[in-house]
């Protein structure tokens, strides 16, 4: 009996029996396909049957029986889940294989030409030709179609919709984002030092989504920009006028060694989840002596300087308990400076010599055995990478942090695997309607919530003029903000563009960045998370409008 292949992914067969369930297995197909019911005809083995010799032979089995000329749409759903969750490669049969056949073609009807399915059936016997009114039909009634789609839901994507409708509410925007929760990720610093609550750090996404968008709750699973679509893991493709992409970025926590089988235990925390920062807290509170040990890994990472916020805020709540002189306070950077802007430095190292840590530069934290409670970090010394061992007492931990794979392999990656933009427009360098913004971009600023509150309106405009058929209308310049919490009350305010260019949004004798300040404390602990919550993601933009090209900033 021949097995005929429609796609990569699926071949039909008219009915098999029991001994062609092995010879599929050993074929190499890995899941099998019913559409006959049982009972059709005398001797006809029941799908029972087949599938108890389908698993016996390690493959998947699924069910969908179709009476003979009677399927529609809602079997068309039903085969379009099989094949998109189902171990490939899949073998479907009925009677002929033409029911089979039919199922597939209307499963792929929302995402390939009518015309191109006929041609496969055609190419393995199967002649679907009076399908095609369906076909069409759905391939209508399934398109997904918007001015705008915009991957990833969090402070960049939310941002850009909303900046987006409050200049144009006409637009039609799909947001793809599968996450029930939103988080204001700069507070998770504060956490860590029994500052902020974990809860008041999240709400719904629900209640952020700006009005007038269609939310896709699925995650998106492919950028295909030579077709304007993006793949949606459920199967469906979204196709735009302009895309955005917004994906953020990927906590590598497996790159360390041991890592993550020890997190939120035996004193190894991190202020980058949120379920762990309140452990941080509970860690920095016990502990009265012994060694504390910080990570920073190699760039790019979410906000560079929230690896030593976290340290500090541990030291000064030691400094007030008594107890820091009893701590041995290890940062182990795996940069070769304490902080990527020059102008900053000075300030943070007189809170590295005030709370007495070790600062280790060109060390990589690379395995973590939380029993024996000892962290291994790759160390330059001489111009050779040695491996040091170091016992501790409290790690708090930075993973690396990488592009998500399905963007670093899509056509819109750099080498780097984030999105490559042209720096000021933030547009694709080769694709015209692609805009890319916040952490998942390819872009040299500090990866901030700050970073993409700038940029955001920009993109907003840039939009809209691609809508319009014209060239990008504004620029930006690198903004991104680090508020350095060097003690609780005090802030170092970095703030600093492309280059590291110096940006203040302050006079100097309001918040001076080159010294800690309480002015700059009141605006991390009171203002932002106000600005962040009922500014940046409702589309107001006090003090990030954008700048438009040509004009004097």
């Amino acid at each position: 009996m021949a097995f005929k292949q429609l796609d990569d992914g699926i071949a039909v067969s008219p009915q098999l029996s029991l001994a062609d369930i092995g010879r599929a297995a050993r074929e190499g197909y890995r899941s099998i396909i019913s559409n006959r019911p049982d009972g059709e005809e005398a001797g006809q083995p029941k799908a029972a049957a087949i599938q108890a010799e389908a698993e016996r032979n390690g493959l998947a089995f699924a069910h969908i029986p179709i009476v003979s000329g009677k399927a529609g749409d809602p079997d068309g759903d039903a085969m379009a889940q099989a094949l998109a969750t189902m171990p490939k490669p899949i073998l479907a049969y009925c009677r002929s294989g033409a029911r089979s056949t039919t199922l597939w073609a209307l499963a792929n009807a929302d995402n390939a030409e009518p015309g191109d399915l006929i041609r496969l059936a055609a190419d393995a016997d199967y002649n679907l030709a009076a399908l095609e009114p369906a076909l069409q039909r759905r391939r209508k009634a399934h398109s997904m179609t918007y001015d705008v789609v915009i991957v990833g839901g969090g402070a960049a994507g939310i941002a850009t919709a909303a900046s987006i409708l409050k200049r144009q509410p006409k637009v039609t925007i799909a947001i793809v984002d599968p996450a029930t929760d939103h988080y204001y990720q700069p507070g998770w610093t504060m956490v860590g030092a029994g500052v902020f609550t974990a809860e008041q750090t999240r709400k719904a996404e629900a209640d952020v989504m700006p009005k007038g968008v269609e939310w896709l709750r699925v995650a998106a699973s492919g950028f295909d920009p030579d077709r304007n679509t993006v793949e949606l893991e459920d199967g469906r493709t979204l196709t735009y006028r302009v895309l955005v992409a917004a994906p953020g970025l990927r906590l590598a926590w497996e790159k360390i060694e041991g890592l993550e089988q020890t997190l939120g235990r035996n004193g190894v925390t991190s202020n980058y989840r949120y379920d762990l920062a309140p452990y941080t807290y509970r860690l920095v509170q016990e502990l009265k002596k012994g060694r504390a040990l910080f990570s920073q890994p190699p760039m790019p990472i979410k906000c560079a300087g929230a690896p030593q916020k976290a340290m500090y805020l541990s030291c000064d709540i030691w400094r007030e308990a008594g107890v820091l002189p009893g701590i041995d306070v290890e940062f182990h950077n795996a940069g070769a400076v304490l902080f990527g802007v020059a102008h900053y430095v000075p300030a943070l190292m007189e809170y590295i010599e005030k709370y007495g840590i070790d600062l280790c530069l060109e060390s990589n934290l690379v395995a973590v055995d939380g029993d024996r409670k000892v962290a291994t970090f790759a160390q330059k010394k001489e111009g050779e990478t040695v491996r040091i061992e170091r016992g501790f007492d409290m790690l708090h931990v930075v993973p690396p942090q990488v592009s998500h794979d399905w963007v670093a392999s899509s056509p819109l990656a750099a080498a780097t695997g984030f999105i490559e933009v042209d720096e000021p427009t933030l547009r694709h360098k080769k694709y015209e309607n692609v805009f890319a913004l916040g952490d998942g971009a390819a872009t040299s600023n500090a990866k901030t919530a700050a970073a993409a509150r700038k940029q955001a309106p920009v993109v907003a405009v840039n939009v809209l003029a691609a809508l319009d058929g014209k060239p990008p209308v504004a620029d930006y310049d690198g903004y991104g903000s680090c508020p350095l919490t060097v003690e609780r009350g005090k802030i170092v305010l970095a703030e600093f563009g492309y280059g590291g260019k110096l940006l203040p949004s302050f006079p100097r004798w309001f918040i001076d960045g080159s010294k800690p300040t309480r002015a700059a404390w009141y605006l991390k602990e009171r203002l932002l998370p106000a600005i962040y919550w009922h500014g940046m993601l409702k589309g107001r933009e006090p003090m990030a409008a954008p700048h438009m090209i040509g004009k004097a900033a």
